[in-house]
This record gives C-alpha cells, sequence and structure tokens, in this order.
C-alpha cells in the first residue's frame, strides 16, 4: 500500500512532504520491524531516542514519534498513540467503518455480555465476530490476541479478516488501558456498554477516579452513538449526567429505564420480566447470577437497538450458555463444583453470594490474587471470601514475578476467622475435593478459563478444568449453566 493512503486519517500530518513509498504495516516493537515498515515509536526521552535508533537499522519506510525531526522521512505528531491506531486502520482499508461494531467496558461481565449479545445476533442468523479476553472468535475459529482488547495493529487486521468473511457485526471488550492507550482511535461503536465500575488495575491508574474516567471515555459522541449504563451502579449511573449521546439505563433497580421483573433462579437458571423499548418479554435463560440477569438485560437492549425483535430474543436467550469460565458448574457427589474467572472484590462478592443461593451445605472458596497486579485489593478479596464463604482455601492464582507465598501473606491480612493456606493450585482444589458433601458448592476463582499459570515470565500450561476432571475422574458431563 503506498504510504499517504496508509495516512489518510492524519489530518495532522497533511503538509508534511513525504515520499509515497510503498509501505507494509505498522509496528511498535523495533525488533519486530522489517524494511517497509512504519515504526511508531510510543516513548520519548532517551528511551524513544534509542528506540528510533534501532528501528532505523531495520529500513523502516517512515517513522513517527512525539520529539524526534531529524531524518529522512521523519514524521512528529502531537500523540503517538492516537496515531498508531489511525494508521492500522489506514492499512487495512478502513474497512472498520463498513461494519456495526458494539463495544462492552466494565471492570466485570464483559466477556458474559459479549458472547451473550453475539449468540442473540447469530441465533437472529446475523454473521458476528467477537474480540476479549477469550480471544478473536469468528468463522469457527478461535485467536489468541493476548489482550483483551488487542493493540490496534491486531486488532484492524482481526477486523479485516473478518469483513473478508462476511462479518457484519463485531462485539468486542474494550478494556479502560485500550480506552485510556487510545486502542480504540478511529472505531465508531454503534452502542457501547457499561456493566459497572468497581475496584481493580490501580497500580496502572492510580485512583478510582481516574480509573473511571478512563472508562467514561468510551460514553462521547468521538467513540459512540448510544449508550447502555446499569442503573444499578452508583458510579455508572452518575456517568449519565454527563452523557451528551442516548442513553438508556437498566438493571433491578425499578427506577431503571429498563428494570428487571419478577426475578427468579436456582441451580438450573433463571427467568425475569423485563420492557425494552415498546412491549414486555419474559426471559428463561440456562444462566446462573443476579449479576448475569444484568448482563443479560444489557445484551437484550442491544440487540432490540440493533432491531432484533422480541421473539427471536426470547427463545435465544433460552439456549444460551454462559462464556467458558463464567459461573460453570461441574456436578460432583450430589454438590456443585463452580469455576469462575472472579479476580476482583466485586466479582469475587458477586460469585460467592450467586452460589450460596444454589447450596444446601457448606460454600467452599478457593481463590487467590495475581502478581504484580493491584495488591491494595488482596487483604479486601480475603476478607469477602471469609466473610461470604464457610471454609477459605487461599492458593496460587498467576504469581507472575512475585513470591506466591507473600501475595498470600498480603490477602491473609483480611481474612477473620479459619483458613487453609495451600501454594499448590491443584493442591489446594483436590483438598477443597476432599473437604465437599453431598450440598456442598465449592468455587474456585480467579482464572476461569485461562490455559496456563504464570510464573516468573512464564507460562506454564494449566487449567482449573483439567485440574478438577482429573480429580474426579472421566466421565463426568459439565453442565454449563
Amino acid at each position: 500500500m503506498k504510504l499517504s493512503k496508509a495516512l489518510r486519517n492524519l489530518e495532522e500530518i497533511e503538509k508534511v512532504r513525504l515520499e509515497d513509498l510503498e509501505v507494509k504495516a505498522v509496528k511498535i516493537n523495533p525488533t519486530n520491524v522489517q524494511k517497509g515498515d512504519i515504526f511508531v515509536c510510543l516513548k520519548n526521552g532517551e528511551e524513544g531516542r534509542k528506540l528510533i535508533e534501532e528501528a532505523r537499522q531495520k529500513n523502516p519506510s517512515v517513522i513517527v514519534s512525539e520529539f524526534e525531526k531529524s531524518g529522512k522521512n521523519q514524521i512528529v505528531v502531537k500523540d503517538a498513540r492516537k496515531v498508531f491506531a489511525l494508521i492500522a486502520k489506514g492499512l487495512n482499508d478502513n474497512i472498520c467503518d463498513k461494519m456495526k461494531l458494539i463495544a462492552v467496558t466494565g471492570t466485570n461481565g464483559k466477556t458474559t455480555t459479549t458472547k451473550i449479545l453475539a449468540d442473540i445476533l447469530k441465533f437472529a442468523g446475523e454473521k458476528v465476530g467477537t474480540i476479549g479476553t477469550l480471544g478473536s472468535k469468528f468463522d469457527s475459529q478461535t485467536i489468541d490476541t493476548g489482550f483483551t482488547t488487542p493493540d490496534p495493529d491486531i486488532l484492524h487486521g482481526q477486523l479485516y479478516l473478518m469483513a473478508k468473511k462476511g462479518i457484519k457485526y463485531v462485539v468486542m471488550e474494550a478494556s479502560a488501558h485500550a480506552i485510556e492507550l487510545r486502542k480504540l482511535e478511529g472505531l465508531k461503536f454503534e452502542a457501547s456498554v457499561l456493566t459497572n465500575v468497581t475496584q481493580d488495575h490501580l497500580d496502572f491508574f492510580g485512583s478510582m477516579e481516574n480509573y473511571f474516567n478512563a472508562k467514561a471515555k468510551l460514553f462521547t459522541p468521538h467513540y459512540t452513538k448510544n449508550a447502555i449504563i446499569c442503573g444499578d451502579d452508583i458510579k455508572c449511573k452518575a456517568l449519565t449526567q454527563k452523557l451528551k449521546i442516548p442513553y438508556l439505563t437498566y438493571g433491578f433497580d425499578k427506577n431503571n429505564d429498563v428494570a428487571i421483573k419478577n426475578f427468579m433462579q436456582n441451580g438450573y437458571g433463571m427467568s425475569f420480566v423485563c420492557q425494552p423499548f415498546d412491549k414486555e418479554i419474559a426471559i428463561k435463560s440456562q444462566i446462573v447470577g443476579d449479576y448475569n440477569a444484568q448482563n443479560l438485560l444489557a445484551a437484550i437492549l442491544v440487540a432490540r437497538y440493533l432491531g432484533v425483535e422480541e421473539k427471536i430474543i426470547q427463545n435465544a436467550v433460552k439456549n444460551i450458555s454462559p462464556a467458558e469460565g463464567r459461573f460453570n458448574i461441574i456436578p460432583y457427589k450430589n454438590s456443585n463444583i463452580v469455576i469462575d474467572f472472579a479476580h476482583t472484590p466485586d466479582g469475587l462478592e458477586k460469585i460467592l453470594k450467586s452460589a450460596r443461593k444454589i447450596t444446601k451445605g457448606k460454600l467452599i472458596c478457593v481463590f487467590g490474587c495475581g502478581g504484580n497486579r493491584d495488591n491494595l485489593k488482596r487483604p479486601i478479596m480475603g476478607k469477602i471470601a471469609s466473610d461470604l464463604a464457610d471454609m477459605v482455601i487461599l492458593t496460587s492464582d498467576n504469581p507472575r514475578f512475585e513470591k506466591p507465598e507473600e501475595i498470600l501473606s498480603q490477602i491473609e491480612k483480611g481474612v477473620i476467622g479459619k483458613y487453609k493456606k495451600i501454594v499448590s493450585r491443584p493442591e489446594a482444589i483436590k483438598f477443597a475435593l476432599n473437604e465437599c458433601n453431598e450440598g456442598d458448592t465449592i468455587v474456585i476463582a480467579g482464572k476461569g478459563a485461562e490455559k496456563y499459570q504464570e510464573i516468573n515470565g512464564v507460562k506454564h500450561p494449566y487449567s482449573d478444568f483439567d485440574v478438577v476432571e482429573k480429580i474426579i475422574g472421566g466421565g463426568k458431563e459439565k453442565k454449563w449453566l
């Protein structure tokens, strides 16, 4: 592609004279740069200069930065991250402009809401792709992108592949990091959902205010045409007072624009009544959990906004299973094993409260916290687990570059009462299963569908599902509720 075409979205460099070379790709890692690439430097100062010098040795067509003016075909811009995204869009023929994009953000519930909406649209006969924590999924294939919201070069590359497969709708998770780092620049969403805002990622954002403000940026005319906001969340509801786009609030509170009524659930599913737009409809689903009723309603509202009829929605949700690693139930000795991705205080609280409602005996919680992430939440999660579960077993999650024992010692500070500490996650799960009696529920939280355990920079093959299956033996069918 000609450089001029790749840079078509960049208004700020219109007056810069450049040789119209052939370009292949946009890169931000100088190690990966090849001849003919566009290199965008995301660092400044001495570190940025070193990266540019390394990239220059690979003979890229253009180097983009916020500071370096010397050299042939050198572009200086005000916001390199924004430009990175817009170049990635241009290199992929701006194909995203021809698709209908929907974004889902929030501390918890992104993956489930995304999957439910995609499943409803598929049931309605549409070709749909999803992008999120579980990878990029379309046309019966899954591609691991490495992030909840991939970097712009990967993101637009995936959108391009989807469009070439005839996919019209793309439902994607939008992380707060992605919004803050301008990964979504150049995208315009038909609708965006805000599920909740609770404590997480303070290691990056520094405060809840900064974290909330990052998510709020998505709900502006620049990115989004319509907003679907969970009105049960105080912070989310407060955002509606500042919105300059049309919005609907949803949730259990009767004051929401669309409220959940006559809610009922057991270990096999849920039912409720809601009135999206002009017609009241009765919903029955195999999914469990009060918070999943909110996620389900959010997806229903977007589907209705996109024109899916109520009857199609009713029939679709009857057969939708939860996302992998989200409140997945495995029957065991007339009891339940629940595997869930809950890794925040709010997420752990919600999963334990929901699990309690399907538990006749004792509730056992197995969990840990990830290393090199927000450590302020560790004692908070310890207290939540000990308050809501009858037995707490602390274990390793993804320790990354921290010592698991040190992570557990920080969780311990919030634990009240008796608990067990077993660093080995498989051994902790085995202990919980040995303690399990008829009517009990074991919640194994934190990793969900992850297929690895990250230790000292290495991702070792690991799965909570595989560990459970190995311990309880073959022939146990998973009960996806």
